[in-house]
């Protein structure tokens, strides 16, 4: 990345985060040079707030995580663009960490692991557990597939040089895009490494993801990126 000291963008994806948004952004400004906002068409005052805290706020053209990342990455400045979700549940000060094998030249792309830094959003319940469970499976079929040790592969907390992710050519819509960013990371041969991160329970609100409405989306994207 030269000689120069790269500049970090901040990304933050939201719908109805009102009520930590404004914490979260004033947090990451601490730490990177930039925070862009893409917003899902919030019906509450996250766009406001966000941009009274600091933040550039873009509107995202459709309904998505997938769609706010893909679209993020050709607004950003800077040269590693680090994703945190917009619901308190990711550590910020551990940013430096996450860019930290970036800067060092150590990874291209480095993921947060919850497996190894613990979580309270994969336990407690059936659908926690089914979660957790597929994750694992998907995890161990992207280890196998590419002789790697990964522990994480579903975690929105990540770190990766800009002109990698957008040589990736991202196709997913929804949440399905973190592993999507994980299988083509290594198919085109370049290094990732997970640091550990504790992923907290959203302080307000309730997850975006409904289960039963989107296993069968992990699978289909799994096997399709994975193997053609």
């Amino acid at each position: 990345m030269g000689f120069n000291k790269p500049k970090i963008s901040a990304v933050i994806p939201t719908k109805n985060e009102e009520k930590t948004i404004g914490n979260i952004v004033k947090g990451v400004k601490k730490i990177v040079d930039e925070v862009l906002v893409m917003d899902g068409y919030s019906m509450d005052a996250t766009r406001e707030i966000a941009a009274g805290a600091g933040a550039r706020v873009e509107l995202v053209t459709q309904k998505g995580k997938g769609v706010a990342i893909r679209q993020a990455i050709n607004k950003v400045e800077g040269d590693i663009i680090v994703f945190i979700d917009g619901d308190g549940s990711h550590v910020i000060e551990d940013i430096p960490m996450l860019i930290k094998p970036i800067l060092d030249g150590e990874a291209d792309h480095v993921s947060a692991s919850r497996t190894r830094g613990g979580s309270d959003e994969l336990h407690g319940d059936i659908e926690k557990f089914v979660k957790m469970v597929g994750s694992d499976i998907i995890t161990l079929a992207i280890n196998y597939r590419f002789n790697v040790r990964l522990t994480d592969s579903q975690n929105g907390f990540r770190a990766i040089k800009t002109e990698i992710i957008r040589k990736l050519n991202l196709q997913e819509n929804i949440t399905t895009i973190e592993q999507e960013m994980i299988i083509k990371t290594l198919k085109k041969g370049y290094i990732i490494v997970e640091i550990p991160s504790h992923e907290y329970e959203r302080k307000f609100g309730s997850s975006k993801i409904e289960l039963k409405k989107v296993w069968h989306r992990y699978i289909y994207s799994f096997l399709k990126y994975l193997f053609f």
